[in-house]
């Protein structure tokens, strides 16, 4: 399912229009985005939690020369299903 499926997805079973349900998406969207701007977290109950954690500044090996490279530390995002979310699934 992409963005556009799911825009539609969310209007029919919302009973909205599409555009009222793509402004709802980038919202959402946003606001998980903001939050994790803030290295805050975003629970939704039953669905999962979203979360920022720091990844250490490590060593790699560039494929094509083989040559050893730094690699920085960054902070990514990370996402943890809940047990409704895990249990629809199984």
């Amino acid at each position: 399912m992409n963005k556009s499926e799911l825009i539609e997805h969310i209007a029919k079973q919302a009973d909205i229009s599409k555009a009222a349900a793509g402004r709802a998406l980038e919202a959402l969207i946003g606001g998980v985005k903001t939050t994790l701007k803030k290295n805050g977290t975003v629970s939704l109950v039953g669905f999962g939690t979203f979360s920022v954690t720091k990844r250490a500044a490590r060593a790699g090996r560039n494929p094509r020369t083989g040559d050893t490279i730094k690699i920085k530390s960054a902070k990514v995002p990370k996402f943890r299903p809940g047990k409704a979310l895990k249990d629809a699934v199984n």
